[in-house]
């Protein structure tokens, strides 16, 4: 006989999320047809989970409880998220565990880089809490890892996805030099949303973050995404577009927000795969190099398969301006 099994939302929130147990409850919707993914079960989803266990290492995949993680596992390709699993931010949106980060671990950068050698990663996706906590936000952590997998494996491309750095004076600079291959940091949402969805972080931060990647290095690729659904116009979402192009934002990902329990911001609309589409043309007529927009687009979905189109299509535009 088979079980009905019965998720406690509001018992799963407190036990991650204490800081949100005061917030009143926001009922979780049925999710449309276009957004269901099947259980992973996969044997190779379950060698990635064991390699991930052995090394001791996070993944944004799990903490964030991502829906794609059964396909992108199954071809060996995890998320790692560095300094430690527990966040100084209390975003709204966030699974991510709030409260006072542990010390970091000195030994974690030779681990990642270990475990990208033995998952034979062509590409690989590195982010991380935010470190408020530490003085330069965790960026000598972020170097120290980026030259790592250089050394562990040379021929891996290094897509970052950091903090904003707030009021953290050179980390920026520290990252940079390390030369990842791709720096990404999210903008999430539109600024007015920001003091209820993103209230730790200033928009304006975020996108001074990715205009001085490009002002320190143009050859590395910048990238920023947003999640719908939390009750933005869609004027709003063409402003950010056009923000990032003043910014020199390379890539644009756009993807549905799911909201993680009761307790966290609700979701005010299921965004269909047609008016992604939309999205999708405006962004690239407004001259990015790759748009991703999906409901189940995140930050690293496909992110190694992009990365090519994404080298793909800056060499495109070098010629055509020869």
């Amino acid at each position: 006989m088979s079980q009905r099994i019965t998720i406690n939302h509001r018992e799963m929130s407190a036990l991650r999320h204490p800081e949100k147990a005061h917030r009143p409850d926001n009922p979780i919707q049925r999710k449309p047809s276009w957004i269901r993914v099947k259980a992973p079960n996969h044997p190779v989803y379950h060698e990635t989970r064991a390699l991930m266990r052995e090394a001791n290492l996070v993944t944004v995949c799990e903490e964030a409880a991502c829906p794609n993680i059964g396909e992108c596992w199954s071809q060996r390709h995890a998320t790692m998220m560095i300094m430690g699993e527990i966040c100084t931010r209390a975003c709204s949106f966030c699974n991510v565990t709030t409260g006072l980060p542990k010390a970091l671990d000195t030994d974690e950068p030779r681990r990642v880089a270990e475990a990208v050698a033995k998952l034979g990663l062509k590409h690989v996706v590195i982010t991380s809490v935010d470190r408020d906590d530490l003085a330069d936000g965790g960026a000598r952590h972020f170097a120290h890892v980026i030259q790592s997998i250089r050394a562990a494996s040379p021929e891996t491309t290094i897509e970052i996805l950091t903090p904003d750095f707030l009021r953290k004076p050179g980390a920026l600079e520290i990252v940079v030099e390390a030369r990842p291959d791709v720096f990404n940091h999210n903008i999430e949402t539109v600024p007015r949303l920001y003091p209820t969805i993103r209230p730790g972080a200033r928009y304006y931060q975020s996108l001074r973050l990715l205009d001085g990647v490009k002002r320190l290095d143009p050859s590395i690729f910048t990238k920023s995404g947003l999640m719908l659904g939390l009750g933005e116009e869609k004027m709003e979402v063409w402003q950010v577009m056009d923000d990032f192009r003043v910014a020199d934002v390379d890539f644009l990902t756009l993807g549905q927000y799911l909201q993680p329990s009761v307790k966290h911001a609700a979701v005010e609309k299921f965004v269909t795969p047609e008016e992604f589409d939309g999205y999708a043309a405006a962004a690239r007529s407004k001259g990015f190099l790759q748009v991703s927009a999906s409901p189940l687009t995140r930050s690293s979905y496909h992110a190694d398969s992009d990365f090519a189109k994404l080298q793909a299509a800056r060499n495109s535009r070098l010629k055509e301006s020869l």
